[in-house]
């Protein structure tokens, strides 16, 4: 093979070639690769930072659900007791109405129960005076006598 100036110029033109893309090619096409390099090499420090905190944010939530759900105990609870209480309450309010219902009651009996011992007595002595009256066959003046009624109603 001869080395002749066409194998010449192709390799001056190689050479020239090759320190062209060096000088003015290679640089940005580094400086791509590089970024591109660090994009992705911050996305997956990103990604992760995403999935620590997606871990923190899970246990914080499963921390606050618990909590919650401590409260919502507390509260039923303490509805439970008030719920009590206001039996509690109602049942004595209820048993004190009742004792003064009864007791009003056997005070309306009593009374119309002396209401009715005096009409009886009333109705007694005028059976007795009509009965006296029959046996002596006279009349007796009510008014005249009403000391002797009043007496024997009085006894009855």
């Amino acid at each position: 093979m001869n080395i002749n100036a066409t194998l010449i110029g192709q390799t001056v033109a190689f050479i020239i070639f090759v320190w062209f893309c060096m000088k003015f090619v290679w640089p940005p096409l580094m400086n791509a690769i590089e970024e591109r390099q660090k994009k992705i090499a911050d996305g997956l420090a990103d990604a992760d930072r995403a999935v620590k905190d997606l871990e923190l944010a899970q246990a914080k939530a499963t921390d606050q659900l618990k909590e919650a759900k401590a409260t919502a105990n507390e509260i039923i609870e303490q509805a439970n007791k008030r719920k009590a209480q206001i039996v509690d309450e109602a049942k004595a309010e209820a048993d004190a109405e009742r004792a003064k219902i009864i007791a009003q009651g056997k005070a309306e009996i009593e009374a119309e129960r002396n209401r009715v011992k005096e009409d009886l007595r009333k109705q007694v002595a005028s059976l007795a005076i009509a009965g006296a009256e029959k046996i002596l066959e006279r009349s007796i003046d009510e008014a005249a006598h009403s000391d002797i009624v009043n007496k024997l109603v009085a006894e009855i």
